[in-house]
């Protein structure tokens, strides 16, 4: 059994178009295993405890950086079209803006939590503190819920009570300020958190989109307003709280899916396939994948030869997982079990079978 914890702080990936079925390669896939382990010992690496976080901390730098351009510039959004509403009473540009300080102010459980995640496993937190970004992302869609909950009050008020909007001219450039602000910051989570593999930041991400196109909305109430249409301002106002509702879903379902363990099915064949091509490994059991912060970890059976040397079988074992690193995406640790592979008849987890849940 392995339960080291290895990290490499370079990018190469070793060929991946190994056969799926089988625990032999070809004479083509030893060549290219014997390129690729000729690569890995010039390339630099490591396999120390520092080398073990290094990758993990560098993405949680990265989200902070993220979350400071981002909560900077949205705040300087939020503030121009502040006083463009203070001007002309818009109530389409008033949602807008709650929205883009609402998601500013999202930055703060995400840097809290990116904070929390870089501190080391204890004996209590023995996987560390990387779930915090999961419940930030909790917090990112209360966040958006309850801007929907303002926006939409305010739209359904002014619907009952319509008013002439003033300056229209400058709510029509207001959106257009709000738009491109939350654009350029959506791109920047999103990228960022698909990188690392933070679903906390790329549901920020996707709420910073929305908001963007909201904003967009906001020129059809102004220029409803300028035609004489005092209703279109709060109508425009209610199909934005309905678009930050479809965000709200996007954004639930993500996190939601993150808090249940849920992986990219791919990624668990992408693991499979990985295991196969190691040497002596004769077939692959189970396969367990969970997401710890933004960070991938893995659980994994691998079936050797019953007659295999305690040294030998460990041997395999630690191969296992140290193809599992370098071959699966964002793969920080990876426990590999070893399995015997022999007579049909021997069941070696014969104690086990009362104590699985089914």
């Amino acid at each position: 059994m392995s339960g080291h914890e290895h990290e490499h702080d370079h990018g190469h990936r070793h060929p991946d178009d190994h056969g799926h079925g089988h625990g032999h390669a070809s004479s083509g896939g030893r060549a290219r295993r014997a390129l690729a382990r000729l690569w890995h010992a010039a390339a630099p690496h490591s396999h120390d405890s520092a080398g073990k976080t290094d990758a993990a901390l560098e993405g949680s730098s990265r989200a902070l950086r993220v979350l400071g351009v981002s909560f900077a510039v949205l705040m300087a959004t939020a503030a121009v079209q502040a006083v463009i509403v203070a001007l002309s009473g818009s109530v389409a540009l008033l949602g807008d803006t709650l929205h883009n300080v609402a998601d500013a102010l999202t930055a703060v459980p995400l840097a809290l939590a990116f904070s929390l995640g870089r501190r080391a496993a204890t004996r209590r937190f023995t996987y560390g503190y990387g779930r915090a970004e999961d419940l930030a992302g909790i917090a990112v869609v209360l966040v958006i819920a309850a801007s929907a909950a303002v926006a939409g009050y305010e739209a359904v008020r002014r619907l009952a009570d319509p008013q002439d909007m003033r300056a229209a001219g400058w709510v029509a450039a207001a959106g257009v300020v709000g738009f491109l602000g939350n654009e350029w910051v959506a791109r920047y989570r999103i990228k960022v958190g698909r990188e690392i593999g933070s679903a906390a930041l790329v549901a920020d991400g996707l709420h910073a989109r929305t908001d963007g196109f909201t904003s967009l909305a906001v020129l059809l109430g102004a220029g409803g307003s300028a035609l004489g249409l005092p209703v279109a301002d709060p109508v425009v106002g209610l199909l934005i709280t309905a678009a930050i509702c479809f965000v709200l879903r996007d954004a639930a379902r993500e996190i939601y899916h993150r808090l249940m363990d849920a992986v990219d099915p791919a990624l668990v064949d992408r693991a499979e396939a990985v295991l196969r091509t190691v040497e002596g490994v004769r077939d692959v059991g189970s396969v367990r994948m969970r997401w710890i912060g933004h960070a991938l970890h893995a659980e994994v059976d691998i079936l050797l030869d019953h007659d295999l040397p305690l040294v030998r079988a460990h041997a395999l074992a630690v191969e296992a997982e140290h193809r599992l690193i370098h071959d699966v995406p964002r793969l920080r640790a990876a426990t590999v079990h070893t399995d015997p592979h022999g007579p049909a008849d021997v069941d070696h987890h014969a104690p086990l079978h009362t104590h699985r849940i089914t």
